[in-house]
């Protein structure tokens, strides 16, 4: 398994599946270090995967998607959960504006219902228009959202923003979107 591969597998297990290694998080979305070395090369016996190609995994990853604790015995994904965990994010008071990519698929629903998390605990939303469109693009042909995050904050939404510059909220009315052809 190469290390982009053992990344996306253990994004999976931190960040949905822990129990598919064997292994469980606190409620913080920690999960012992050792314990997940152990359960992803019980899992892949291609794995091979040992302190040191975790680390360079966490340090490499080019979206951020994990955190070690001080002393490295710990790890989490920062965002992206669908299973309930607190990662003890701080509110923070949103720029006026954030963006949200999708493809075009997914339209007609936002369209009708806004943006909600679907399997996961938060919408995840974009400080700039380049990353949204990234975003979007690994949907099919990208479409643009602007969210109006001044008026949803001044109307109680709160917002949340990951330790990898990832901003979160609970979901996005359709009265806050405005779509960027």
């Amino acid at each position: 398994m190469g290390l982009k591969t053992t990344s996306k597998f253990i994004s999976m297990v931190l960040r949905h599946k822990p129990e598919s290694i064997g292994i469980s998080l606190d409620e913080h979305g920690w999960a012992d270090v050792q314990e997940l070395i152990t359960g992803i090369n019980a899992a892949d016996k291609n794995a091979h995967l040992d302190m040191e190609m975790l680390e360079e995994i966490v340090r490499t990853d080019e979206k951020q998607r994990y955190s070690f604790n001080e002393e490295h015995t710990l790890i989490r994904a920062n965002q992206g959960h669908s299973i309930l965990v607190d990662v003890e994010l701080e509110e923070v008071v949103p720029p006026a504006v954030l963006w949200h990519g999708t493809g075009e698929k997914y339209v007609e629903a936002i369209d009708r219902q806004g943006l909600i998390p679907k399997g996961r605990l938060y919408v995840h939303l974009s400080s700039d228009p380049e990353t949204a469109r990234k975003v979007g693009a690994r949907h099919g042909k990208p479409i643009l959202y602007r969210i109006d995050t001044a008026a949803m904050a001044a109307d109680g939404y709160r917002f949340y923003l990951s330790v990898n510059k990832v901003w979160l909220t609970k979901e996005v009315p359709v009265k806050y979107l405005s779509k960027v052809m």
